[in-house]
């Protein structure tokens, strides 16, 4: 039977292990503390791959690349597979687990979103799996004893053990055996703690795996993080950076307030708003303090529409020609968002008040329609105006222009914090608009505001009606005490 056997390095390329591992699969989440970060608990593993290439030893450095600003390190847990596993039962899948050693899965964060889930560009390049420096033979310890430490300039930014662990050591092994062959040799890496961040070029980041009281220890995995001169060219995906992609990379823990919130929008809220006019909204919503939620400046392409959604955004940086021919053409931000807008959601563009071109047209207008979206809010120009009208999209903007997008704009991110017509907008904001205009709703205002706006405009109704009927405004708008009272006393019999 094939096995493998610990030996002294001996190569750049093979860490520890003195040969490249033929896989290396790593597990997504898998640490209690870093699924409370991330506002989600797996109930099974998850498994991605990493190339052989990707392998480095203690005393290297790490490149990010021209262009980036998202480069992380995630400490890690590594196993060495000693003999061949291949539908291997949970008891018995440590005897095939040769050697234990730190790692550490550095990610780039910048191009997490190109192949999504199974990180080939993010995860994949020269150096970004550190191994080493020493072997822990795995026949000598315990796998629920173990601890992994990390530190970034001497400082200690992550302390965890196995008992934290969301699924034992072996659980990995026998669960990846039931798919394919683990050869000797192969490595899993196995998760990493709360604590992982993003670096800079210049910082030195240390992982070490040892059982607590004992002798047994990787030693310490150091890694130096550079500055790459080369920057991605667009025969591929380029760097994407979003408000989501930032609060992941720099381990923005999510609020106990986003675990308990239930959606956003719910089908009976969103009722309630079809219902309530904007400026009602709008005057609930000064009164607790928010002056600022108005989107100035654009009126609807059809009259009369309403718009209730959760916002996606959009924006557009001043065209520059360099940056156009980067990010304004193939499957661009534009496209991109206009392709996966959800049922109900409202897509929101910052062009920076700037009319002088069209920010969309009819045929993204189809395509966002034909996907369910309540609709567009724009604080720049419309091109073919009456063709968006005649689709039934609802769209509000600053008006007609015959301009394409190139004469003013680039691009350039989604989902991202965006200013449209004097407003900032977050992804999930609600909006709603109307002829009177647009505001943005804080979702979890939402529900008392809309249930504010509801019973004043049934009093403003009543009031119209007294006054309709030519009895004096004075005392009636707003309501005095015996006015009020009258009121009461109408509602109690309706």
């Amino acid at each position: 039977m094939d096995t493998y056997e610990p030996t002294a390095p001996s190569g750049r390329g093979s860490g520890p292990l003195g040969t490249r591992p033929g896989k290396i699969i790593a597990v997504h989440l898998s640490y209690a503390s870093r699924a409370e970060q991330r506002g989600r608990r797996p109930a099974n593993p998850s498994y991605f791959f990493k190339p052989a290439s990707s392998i480095g030893a203690s005393g290297g450095t790490v490149e990010r690349p021209a262009g980036t600003e998202l480069l992380a390190f995630e400490g890690e847990i590594a196993l060495v597979i000693g003999t061949a596993a291949r539908w291997v039962k949970p008891d018995k899948a440590w005897d095939h687990v040769a050697a234990v050693t730190a790692a550490n899965d550095f990610g780039l964060y910048d191009l997490r979103a190109a192949d999504k889930g199974s990180n080939v560009r993010s995860k994949g390049g020269d150096g970004y799996t550190p191994l080493g420096p020493g072997l822990i033979d795995a026949r000598d310890i315990d796998p629920a004893s173990l601890r992994l430490r990390t530190w970034v300039n001497g400082d200690l930014v992550q302390e965890d053990t196995t008992a934290g662990l969301l699924f034992p050591l072996r659980q990995f092994v026998s669960d990846l055996s039931q798919h394919f062959t683990l050869e000797p040799g192969d490595v899993i890496l196995t998760g990493t703690p709360a604590g992982s961040t993003v670096v800079s070029p210049g910082d030195v980041v240390v992982v070490e795996v040892d059982v607590p009281g004992t002798s047994a220890s990787s030693g310490r995995l150091h890694t130096t993080v550079t500055q790459g001169i080369r920057s991605f060219s667009d025969i591929g995906a380029l760097p994407d950076v979003d408000d989501r992609q930032r609060a992941e990379a720099w381990g923005t823990p999510v609020t106990e307030q986003e675990k308990e919130e239930a959606p956003a929008l719910s089908e009976e809220l969103r009722a309630k708003l079809l219902r309530a006019p904007v400026a009602g909204l709008s005057a609930q919503l000064r009164k607790r303090g928010l002056n600022n939620v108005a989107i100035d400046g654009v009126r609807p392409n059809i009259p009369g529409s309403k718009i209730v959604g959760t916002a996606r955004t959009l924006r557009f940086v001043p065209n520059r020609e360099d940056l156009f021919k980067t990010h304004g053409g193939g499957y661009n931000a534009q496209k991109r968002l206009f392709d996966s807008v959800g049922t109900g959601e409202v897509i929101v563009i910052e062009a920076r008040g700037d009319a002088g071109s069209g920010t969309l047209g009819d045929i993204l207008a189809l395509r966002a329609r034909y996907l369910g979206a309540a609709g567009v809010i724009t604080d720049g120009g419309v091109r073919d105006f009456d063709a968006v009208a005649a689709t039934g999209l609802p769209v509000f903007s600053q008006g007609p222009h015959p301009a394409v997008l190139g004469r003013k704009h680039v691009p350039w991110d989604t989902d991202v914090a965006v200013a449209c017509g004097g407003a900032t907008v977050l992804p999930g904001d609600i909006i709603v608009g109307d002829d009177d205009g647009v505001v943005v709703i804080p979702p979890g205002l939402a529900e008392e505001v809309v249930a504010a706006t509801l019973v004043q405009e049934d009093e403003d109704a009543w009031i119209a009606e007294q006054v309709g009927q030519g009895r004096p405004i004075e005392g009636l708008f707003p309501l005095n005490p015996l006015w009020r009272e009258r009121y009461e006393a109408w509602q109690k019999k309706q």
